[in-house]
């Protein structure tokens, strides 16, 4: 386990966890605002190869309210990203920011709370993907 990140790694190809996760950052109150295809990106602007990678950009409308409130700039840590790539054919690793982690650089109290609640949705997701 790192410092700022949560993982689990899927018995499935890429299209399915990211269906997975999807439905389970749902669960949790989360959409995903903003999607970047790593490997599409990769190949039309430096035509690599890279593996099956995306980095979703979720977020809890309500908890993202209060955060801005809190902290005008925190914007710039917003959507909360989680990764989807292919470590190996069928397998999948999934991980979470912990935004515990990246918030406390901003120093701000009032966001202890709000950032402790996010890291404990976005850990369940990943519990969740784990049991499943």
């Amino acid at each position: 386990m790192s410092s700022y990140y949560f993982s689990t790694t899927l018995p499935l190809p890429l299209d399915d966890a990211e269906a997975r996760v999807r439905d389970v950052l749902q669960q949790e109150g989360f959409g995903v605002l903003t999607e970047i295809d790593v490997k599409a990106t990769m190949k039309k602007k430096l035509d690599l190869d890279f593996r099956p990678y995306k980095i979703l950009g979720a977020c809890n409308p309500p908890l993202a309210h209060k955060a801005l409130q809190a902290e005008d700039k925190i914007g710039t840590m917003l959507p909360c990203n989680v990764i989807v790539q292919e470590t190996d054919e069928g397998r999948t690793e999934v991980a979470a920011i912990d935004p515990v982690a990246s918030m406390q650089a901003v120093g701000n109290e009032a966001l202890t709370d709000i950032a402790e609640d996010v890291r404990a949705r976005l850990r369940r997701v990943i519990d969740a993907l784990s049991a499943s």
